[in-house]
């Protein structure tokens, strides 16, 4: 079903696998809640961290506080692989570039690599002293970043699994980590008020970000590698030279502390989300504020930009996810959860779905197809 606009629908059918305890389902019921999903990924057992598509759009990963991550048909909510071995909480789950392999994060201490259609692990990358938050390959696929609440972020081989090498400085748990689009660079973010760029080969230190004053909980490079935006505890977000550590702005305006950042495709544009309940997009290359994304009515954990950089969507503890308009600011549509709350929210890569990970252990996918801009 695809999106009406003016539309508010709210509702969910199951279709149990016979196999897996598993569900897709498709909705078709409309109540003033919001627009219900148009297949549903249920089968876990806990709270979902997060959900993300697969290159090619074809396939989606859930990771859960069931110790399991799982990997789903896109189109039909059929599960396709469940990945056991973690013995605590995975954080985080990320195909590689070609799609063929999995990354997985845990509160185990170790990190994974899994054949994505078969669900038989590959490599464990263990040697970090204290739990992990996130595993990122690099744009090649050849190595792997771990951000563990050890204060250290690890570079690995991922065909081998060895630990190329150990990315210390932090003086807080690394709560994220990411490579620059060319792979030649990584940024951590900490909870010791820094964020941090590394040789992305190496792990050489290059530099410091330093001026927030509470917290860093997440940084993201621009497009084009030569700057970072990061999202403070302190209320701020901020813009720095990737080479040399200097601040370029200050992304001032949150009421409470922003929780996430992440550039636009074509890098002009900076959208972030706070506990202050608004997402907000700004300038890149000021840092001016363009507008404010009000109507949530709890802490915004996620939001990014579609492809054509002309839509944005958020997703709120207030257990709703929201479409926007990013030239006018415009809601454009509220997509519900069936009253859970929401921890991620994606495009697919086509920018024609929507993708929420919840609390009630379910992802759900959404067609924004009839909102997409060319």
């Amino acid at each position: 079903m695809k999106l009406r606009q003016g539309a508010i629908l709210f509702a969910a059918a199951s279709v149990v696998l016979s196999s897996i305890p598993s569900i897709g389902a498709r909705a078709g019921t409309i109540t003033p809640d919001g627009t219900a999903a148009d297949i549903v990924l249920k089968g876990h057992g806990r709270d979902l961290a997060e959900a993300a598509y697969s290159p090619d759009g074809g396939r989606v990963v859930t990771a859960s506080s069931d110790n399991t991550a799982r990997v789903w048909d896109a189109a039909t909510g059929a599960l396709i692989a469940e990945f056991k071995g973690h013995t605590e909480a995975v954080r985080s789950a990320a195909f590689s570039p070609g799609g063929k392999r999995i990354a997985t994060s845990s509160r185990d201490g170790s990190a994974r690599i899994w054949d994505a259609a078969s669900g038989a692990e590959l490599l464990k990358l263990d040697g970090h002293g204290g739990m992990l938050e996130q595993a990122a390959w690099s744009p090649d696929g050849a190595r792997i970043v771990t951000a563990s609440r050890d204060k250290i972020a690890t570079l690995w081989d991922a065909a081998s699994g060895k630990a190329l090498a150990e990315l210390h400085g932090h003086t807080g748990p690394v709560m994220r980590a990411a490579f620059s689009p060319d792979g030649s660079r990584i940024v951590t973010a900490s909870t010791d008020k820094t964020a941090r760029v590394w040789d992305g080969m190496t792990g050489a230190a290059v530099a410091t970000l330093e001026g927030h004053r509470r917290m860093v909980l997440s940084a993201a490079f621009s497009p084009d590698g030569k700057r970072v935006a990061t999202a403070g505890s302190d209320e701020t977000a901020a813009i720095w030279d990737a080479a040399t550590g200097k601040r370029l702005a200050t992304l001032e305006g949150h009421e409470r502390g922003v929780l996430h950042v992440e550039y636009s495709r074509d890098g002009a544009k900076i959208l972030t989300t706070s506990s202050d309940r608004t997402g907000r997009i700004w300038d890149a290359a000021t840092g001016t504020l363009l507008l404010t994304l009000p109507g949530h009515g709890r802490p915004v954990m996620d939001g990014a930009f579609s492809p054509s950089g002309k839509l944005a969507v958020t997703g709120s503890h207030d257990k709703k996810v929201r479409l926007w308009d990013v030239a006018t600011g415009n809601l454009l549509a509220t997509l519900s959860t069936d009253g859970s709350e929401v921890q991620s929210a994606r495009f697919s890569p086509d920018g024609k779905h929507v993708l929420a990970a919840s609390f009630d252990g379910v992802a759900r996918i959404w067609d924004v197809s009839s909102y997409s801009k060319p």
